[in-house]
């Protein structure tokens, strides 16, 4: 992976912002591009918003975008474009928390901070046999003091890389016990609890949501919206959206009811329905439709709506959630209607 043993805070802090709730497969694609596009952070500040959304576009979460920008542009103004050294400097940083300040810190400037992950957690509560629960108050604490002491101090950056990747090769949620160099003074494994090891105590119950896109086609532009509200998804933009808490099962005549209803429309050129690809969040499950509408007229309430109307090339420009993206990608924009 091109971060490892990296030395760069710059390009240190961008992996690691760029993995977070990101597979490293999928991570490693959008990581060498922000290099590529913007190789120090006084060209990522200097960068417009709209250019680094699409940038981002498909790897979701976006507050994480918005904290990259945020935290660029305040390195490059307060700090002349060099990464604070300090780790209480970089950790007042926007987006970075304990474990991300704890890598710049170590990997970059050999400071002995313990870097604290799943995979920590899972090599310590295992290793040390704690059935304290990872995820409570009291386990949050105990593992991360438990981890500072563990730190070799005089080599903090490469004692960290080691144990996460230990835990993210051998000591996996499926561990590989009988190729353990560990496994003689493992706990969990001489005491047969390594299946339940590490315990955590929340189970998160996730929302479910149904967002039917009505794609507004008229003359040759199709009618867009940027999301403001503080929900998922903030700053992006979207078609039409229609939201239920239930599936609505549109079909033609349904489709066609709900816009007379709500519009006013009577007839249009054509109409296309097509299910959309479920979307797992971490608190959500997102399902839905698109819904291609082609009008004769465009109506009075939809001029009255926020929103603009574009054309697909300036369409494309534009940062859209994964949701939507896989389907522009599909050729829905250019969808034959029926």
């Amino acid at each position: 992976m091109p971060w490892k043993g990296e030395k760069d805070a710059y390009k240190v802090w961008l992996s690691e912002i760029i993995l977070q709730q990101t597979r490293v497969e999928q991570g490693w694609d959008y990581y060498e591009k922000f290099i590529q596009h913007y190789p120090t952070i006084t060209d990522l500040a200097n960068a417009k918003d709209e250019a680094i959304f699409k940038l981002w576009e498909g790897l979701g979460y976006y507050s994480r975008c918005k904290n990259l920008l945020h935290t660029a542009r305040m390195v490059n103004e307060n700090y002349a474009g060099v990464f604070p050294r300090e780790y209480d400097s970089i950790l007042k940083l926007k987006g970075i928390g304990a474990y991300t300040a704890s890598a710049i810190a170590s990997f970059c400037f050999d400071l002995p901070y313990a870097v604290v992950d799943g995979n920590v957690l899972r090599v310590l509560s295992r290793y040390f046999g704690i059935d304290l629960p990872v995820d409570s108050t009291e386990g949050k604490h105990f593992f991360s003091r438990l981890a500072q002491e563990c730190l070799d101090k005089s080599q903090p950056g490469e004692y960290n890389q080691s144990i996460m990747d230990f835990g993210a090769t051998v000591c996996k949620p499926a561990p590989l016990c009988n190729q353990c160099p560990m496994k003689a003074s493992c706990v969990a494994f001489n005491t047969g609890n390594v299946s339940v090891l590490p315990v955590k105590q929340k189970s998160i119950v996730k929302k479910e949501r149904w967002f039917s896109y009505f794609i507004f086609s008229f003359d040759h532009k199709k009618f867009i919206q940027q999301r403001v509200a503080k929900d998922i998804w903030q700053n992006l933009h979207e078609f039409y959206l229609e939201e239920t808490t239930v599936n609505p099962e549109w079909n033609i005549k349904k489709v066609s009811d709900w816009l007379q209803v709500h519009f006013g429309i009577k007839k249009t050129k054509g109409i296309y329905i097509i299910a959309a690809k479920k979307q797992i969040l971490t608190h959500q499950f997102i399902h839905g439709y698109f819904i291609y509408a082609e009008l004769i007229t465009v109506p009075k309430k939809l001029q009255q709506t926020n929103g603009f109307w574009l054309t697909d090339d300036e369409i494309k420009l534009k940062a859209f959630p994964r949701f939507i993206h896989q389907f522009t990608q599909k050729k829905l924009m250019q969808a034959q209607v029926l």
